[in-house]
């Protein structure tokens, strides 16, 4: 086999072979990327479902304040 053949199969594997490591780097990162969105989905539900009270004490508050909104708006 000529010189020139091996020295371009050599290229092309090392070529590859970074190729191949570069993605294997970036397969890494988006796997880490994936775990901390997991992570975060569930703390926003852990926070929706701590404040999804909040509708019905502010429906009860407005009802309480109701005798106070009438008596100012007399004035």
């Amino acid at each position: 086999m000529p010189i020139d053949a091996v020295i371009t199969l050599i290229l092309g594997a090392l070529i590859i072979g970074a190729a191949a490591l570069g993605l294997s780097r970036a397969i890494g990162h988006l796997s880490a990327t994936a775990k901390t969105l997991d992570t975060l989905d569930g703390g926003v539900q852990v926070i929706a479902a701590q404040t999804s009270t909040v509708v019905p004490v502010v429906a009860s508050v407005n009802a309480s304040l109701a005798p106070v909104r009438d008596f100012a708006n007399s004035i």
